[in-house]
């Protein structure tokens, strides 16, 4: 295990209920000469642990060195390939920085399965426009912008052009593949997401069953770890993304009918409900919900926190 992978984790494993942003040492020459940035994201199918957005960024002059550190897209290479180049990223960090964004499965799960619908792209967005603006924000001369797509490349390029009008931006399918410094991102977020996963610290202090496998669905050592670990009543730790349909199809399987007091007298309904049914996602409009309580005394939002 690299060390600096060891330490960025540590910083997110501190408090994983928490989304985290991490990052290199910003070089010096990335402030003095037109750069580029690349942003590929690592975790987006798992149904345990963090998604992790990456950003890489070099000046433009010195594309040709880090295509020829070798990096390829995360997904072809072995683990310890992975681990051999991120510690070779950090190596030339006279002209190679990386950011990423460790999105925590609470706040996946709490952000997908609010009553404004929040999906996993507009995540997905959100956290890619922040590492751009983090990056201009440490006073790196960006000029240059490449980004694995997450729907529609069209629409999401003009929706970050929109945005960084002063950007060239490119956003293609497989462009970790297709330019070297995506593909340092996607190293950068692959490694820390399975460091994290690898040595998730549980904020459930009871919990010890710490052989998650992969996180993926179809990963057998996951599918056992997920059999073998909920609770009827509460479901699961926070290393389960509630929001995934694997996790729900699960909770109605194993746990318990829940009876809950019916606070409204005219509503027709027994009470009776899978706990399950409260992790639905729900698209209706929040105000179109509103509890009597509300509506017998006048009272209406004014502000959204």
């Amino acid at each position: 295990m690299a060390s600096e992978e060891a330490s960025s984790a540590d910083l997110f494993l501190a408090d994983t209920l928490f989304s985290r942003s991490l990052q290199s040492q910003v070089p010096a020459s990335s402030r003095d000469e037109e750069c580029c940035l690349g942003i590929d994201e690592a975790g987006r199918g798992p149904v345990l642990g963090p998604m992790v957005y990456g950003a890489a960024f070099c000046p433009v002059s010195k594309k040709q060195q880090v295509k020829d550190l070798g990096v390829a897209d995360s997904k072809v290479l072995k683990e310890h390939q992975r681990d051999k180049l991120f510690k070779d990223i950090n190596s030339s960090g006279e002209y190679i920085g990386w950011k990423v964004e460790v999105l925590s499965p609470n706040h996946i799960s709490n952000s997908m399965l609010q009553r404004t619908k929040y999906s996993l792209n507009a995540l997905s967005h959100d956290a890619a426009i922040g590492l751009i603006r983090r990056t201009l924000a440490d006073g790196v001369k960006l000029t240059e912008v490449y980004v694995d797509t997450v729907g529609d490349p069209g629409k999401y390029e003009a929706k970050l052009s929109d945005l960084f009008p002063q950007l060239s931006i490119t956003v293609a399918k497989k462009a970790d593949a297709l330019y070297p410094i995506v593909s340092a991102a996607s190293i950068c977020a692959k490694v820390i997401r399975d460091e994290c996963l690898k040595r998730w610290k549980f904020v459930e202090e009871e919990f010890g069953d710490s052989d998650l496998g992969s996180g993926y669905p179809a990963d057998p050592n996951t599918k056992s770890w997920l059999g073998r670990n909920i609770d009827p009543v509460f479901g699961y730790p926070t290393v389960v993304r509630f929001s995934w349909a694997t996790c729900q199809t699960i909770l109605d399987a194993k746990a318990v009918d829940v009876q809950w007091p019916d606070d409204d007298e005219d509503e027709d309904s027994a009470g009776i409900a899978k706990i399950s049914s409260f992790f639905a996602p729900k698209s209706e409009n929040p105000d179109k919900k509103r509890h009597k309580f509300f509506a017998e005394r006048g009272l209406t939002s004014v502000s959204n926190f």
